[in-house]
């Protein structure tokens, strides 16, 4: 069985008074112009699927001008359920609701877990290795509760050894946070090699359905060499790194070596497609790896997520604007924005809910 988002409602958020739209359980596209809230609302939608937004906003910046509260609401129904998720925002305070009782984010994530593709997204294979490990990060803890517990663990860990780099060293304090960093961070490690394993599948499917005569790979690249092996292994690797690195470290103030300094290698022919590879191929990359997450998400928890496309196709060319196109089906819930409904047949808008947003 599967969820779907049947109702979004949102009142004084960023461009919008008060709104509510139904949403198809197949396609809905938002057609407008520019600047009318298109990716406001798939922002919206973001926010009560992810339980995050790739804006990362503040609740000021939520709210609209000149008002003091807002809030936004979404419907899920499915197996036998319904759900209201909900956010509510003020001056410098925000905070999630589910039906109607004070939630944390993790109460959000995961119900309907959704993917987003947006022209940002169409650089993350030339731009630094913290973009692709946060596309990992990002769709990892939409699937696995652990895995998010987890990377917020790691990363409170690395803060607080930073601030004990920075501000000076103190026997025996800074090996008992080593053991703390190594023991979270060999767990993370673990989730983000076995998250990539499947990603990497699909990808590689995908990415050939797209250039059949290219030869597309992406791994893992941990910053302290190849993994030795299980938990306490690669616990016990990354503690000898950081022994390794100890007074560069210590100069610098900050941790060297760790999940947060690892790289998710694309290569197409076995070559870096980060240094080698042509915008075409960068931008097919990413296509692939926004539909394997659908699929890996499929296979993980039984069923499609939210697919939220914001103005991709006014970046791709025809040919990948098809294979998008193509691989949306009837049973995955997708949300379009777009600026021209000439980008999509005929076919496929008379099966959408088309939603015109501003003044068109």
């Amino acid at each position: 069985m599967s969820i779907a988002a049947t109702e979004l409602s949102v009142l004084h958020y960023r461009s919008f008074d008060d709104r509510k739209i139904e949403l198809d359980p197949g396609i809905t596209v938002f057609v407008g112009r520019n600047a009318v809230g298109k990716t406001n609302l798939v922002e919206a939608l973001q926010l009560l699927t992810a339980g995050a937004s790739f804006r990362k906003p503040t609740a000021s910046e939520l709210l609209r001008d000149g008002e003091g509260s807002g809030r936004i609401r979404l419907m899920l129904e499915g197996e036998g359920r319904l759900i209201e998720m909900g956010l509510d925002f003020s001056e410098g305070k925000r905070s999630f609701t589910r039906n109607g009782k004070k939630a944390r984010a993790a109460g959000i994530r995961g119900v309907l877990p959704s993917v987003l593709f947006c022209p940002d997204h169409l650089d993350m294979v030339k731009r630094s290795a913290s973009r692709r490990r946060e596309a990992l990060d990002s769709f990892g803890v939409q699937l696995n509760e652990n895995y998010a517990k987890l990377l917020a663990a790691y990363e409170r860990t690395v803060e607080q050894r930073n601030n004990l780099l920075r501000d000076g060293y103190a026997p025996g304090l800074l090996e008992v946070w080593d053991e703390s960093l190594a023991t979270t961070g060999a767990q993370l490690l673990l989730h983000r090699t076995a998250l990539l394993e499947r990603i990497r599948e699909h990808f590689i499917e995908v990415y050939r359905a797209i250039a059949p005569h290219e030869e597309p790979d992406v791994r893992y690249v941990p910053s302290f060499g190849e993994l030795a092996g299980g938990r306490e292994a690669i616990a016990a690797q990354f503690l000898d790194a950081l022994a390794q690195r100890r007074e560069d470290e210590l100069r610098r103030g900050c941790t060297l070596v760790g999940p947060h300094r690892d790289e998710v290698l694309f290569t197409i022919d076995g070559r870096s497609a980060r240094d080698f590879g042509s915008q075409g191929q960068q931008r097919s990359i990413v296509l692939a790896w926004k539909i394997a997450e659908v699929q890996v998400t499929r296979d993980i928890l039984g069923r499609y997520p939210l697919l939220l496309l914001d103005d991709v196709m006014s970046e791709l060319d025809a040919a990948r604007r098809d294979a998008i196109v193509g691989f949306i089906a009837d049973e995955i819930q997708t949300v379009i924005t777009t600026t021209n409904l000439g980008y999509f047949a005929d076919d496929m808008l008379a099966r959408a809910r088309v939603i015109r947003i501003g003044d068109v």
